[in-house]
């Protein structure tokens, strides 16, 4: 059966290379290992990159989009399913349900929304599917630094860093997402 990755990333490209690079080649890896990609349907930034890599290499793909972001993110109709929503919750919510893993690359606000909320779900032990914090260039190592923050104030146990794992590189994506697949109770 294959396997869906959920990706949260940004609507915007970033102003580092780096991020659209590595959007584009975690698209690539999806096919090669025969993944689905699940993703906010947008077709700009990082989200329009992760899908040119994903479609230009044969990989399945899901995309949800709220009505009120057809315009701004340019919904991607091209896709192999494509939802539109009501609201961002529905397209959290679809996304979320639709997945087997989920893979945060660079993104701004709503990424981090996305992936707080899943990251809050494993803490309540409402799942356990991996996610993965995809760290391109130190991006989101602020945010890493926070969560220990959190955890030094005695806002969270120590063990809500094994809730997630992060990864440096597209490579470390993949290998960390073969290891957590095989092992993982979805």
């Amino acid at each position: 059966m294959t396997k869906s990755i959920c990706v949260f990333c940004g609507a915007r490209k970033g102003n580092d290379p780096a991020f659209g690079q590595a959007a584009i080649d975690f698209g690539q890896i999806l096919a090669k290992n025969e993944w689905r990609l699940v993703y906010g349907a947008g077709d700009v930034g990082l989200m329009g990159a992760v899908a040119e890599g994903a479609q230009g290499s044969r990989a399945a793909t899901f995309g949800v989009i709220p009505e009120h972001l057809m315009q701004r993110e340019g919904g991607k109709r091209d896709l192999d399913q494509f939802i539109i929503t009501d609201d961002m919750h529905s397209r959290k919510k679809l996304m979320f349900i639709n997945s087997d893993a989920v893979v945060l690359l660079p993104g701004g606000a709503g990424s981090m929304d996305e992936f707080f909320e899943v990251l809050t779900w494993a803490q309540l032990k409402l799942h356990s599917r991996p996610i993965i914090v995809a760290n391109i260039a130190g991006y989101w190592q602020p945010m890493l630094d926070l969560i220990d923050h959190i955890i030094a104030s005695g806002f969270a146990d120590p063990s809500m860093t094994n809730l997630f794992s992060v990864a440096q590189t597209v490579g470390e994506i993949e290998t960390t997402l073969r290891s957590a697949l095989n092992t993982a109770t979805v």
